[in-house]
């Protein structure tokens, strides 16, 4: 079987040293566009090194987007992690078990509970009745203008949404890269105007109950990972901030641009059903991770080689 090959962007192995001894990690996919070469690097990664440590890992899925959940996706996650060779933890089994037991929808009221409870400490949230549109053209860059931080506005679903409010001076750092919250991310989303919790709201909720410590995450989601750090600070959570964090380069596509999760060469499910094989993903997984990749072929032949490394 002949692999896809990989686009990566420019970028250096990863730093190891920093890794905890015992990491808590997890793989979270969304089950709303089949997973790409760029998830199977990143969960390979995440794989190996929590294997190679002897440490934990959860399978959480995260499906507060029911609007563009897709059953269909979500068995392919299970058929495509099968498929790279990965197992974990704790976490659904299947599909069935996803829905009767792990689906995120069904911790809604606690997610609200932890809203309303922070809302109520410091003025750290605020309601806001502005679109995407209408803040794109008070500013271009996208950033949140701080319409509605004073207005207050009493929440209504399908007209509001509740966002926390970032203070000027928040520089948050992220693996001793100072990052300014105010300037590069402004005031966030925590409830969207669906009547649902923002990604950053259940997944940093998520990760503080599960305890995790490590987390591996591409470049593109630094900022994002800010975000979380001070949402964290302001719940006074202590795991969360203190987590160690990877972000490593990108999977390009064939015009250079970040890969989607949609159909096509670079998907999953079409590299299976074509008779491909994954071992591209492997090997890029390998640099990353700093090995000598033209042994390494599989996931378990990834976790060897890092066994190797941490024994040197």
């Amino acid at each position: 079987m002949q692999g896809t090959s990989i686009t990566f962007e420019n970028s250096s192995p990863i730093c190891l040293s920093n890794i905890p001894a015992n990491p808590v990690s997890r793989l979270a996919p969304t089950p709303s566009g089949f997973l790409h070469l760029g998830n199977a690097v990143n969960f390979l990664v995440t794989w190996a090194i929590v294997r190679s440590r002897k440490g934990r890992l959860h399978l959480r899925i995260d499906d507060m987007d029911g609007i563009r959940f897709r059953p269909d996706v979500l068995d392919d996650i299970f058929t495509s992690l099968d498929w790279l060779g990965l197992d974990w933890d704790t976490g659904p089994a299947g599909p069935d078990d996803f829905y009767r037991n792990y689906s995120l929808h069904k911790k809604k009221a606690y997610y609200r509970h932890r809203l309303q409870a922070l809302g109520k400490t410091g003025h750290k949230t605020f309601v806001c009745r502005c679109s995407r549109a209408s803040i794109k053209k008070r500013s271009p860059n996208g950033l949140y203008p701080g319409t509605c931080r004073n207005a207050g506005l009493a929440f209504e679903p399908g007209l509001h949404a509740v966002r926390l409010r970032v203070n000027n001076d928040a520089c948050i750092q992220v693996n001793d890269q100072p990052i300014d919250l105010a300037d590069t991310f402004g005031d966030f989303v925590l409830w969207r105007k669906d009547d649902q919790p923002s990604y950053h709201l259940a997944s940093l909720l998520e990760d503080e109950d599960g305890g995790i410590n490590f987390i591996v995450r591409g470049r593109d989601l630094l900022l994002s990972t800010a975000a979380q750090i001070y949402l964290a600070q302001c719940f006074g959570f202590s795991s969360f901030p203190a987590c160690r964090f990877i972000h490593h380069g990108l999977v390009l596509g064939d015009n250079g641009e970040k890969l989607s999760k949609s159909r096509g060469v670079h998907a999953l499910k079409d590299l299976r059903q074509s008779g491909g094989s994954f071992t591209g993903a492997v090997k890029t997984a390998a640099w990353l991770l700093g090995l000598k990749h033209n042994t390494i072929f599989t996931a378990q032949d990834l976790k060897k080689g890092m066994k190797v490394v941490s024994s040197e």
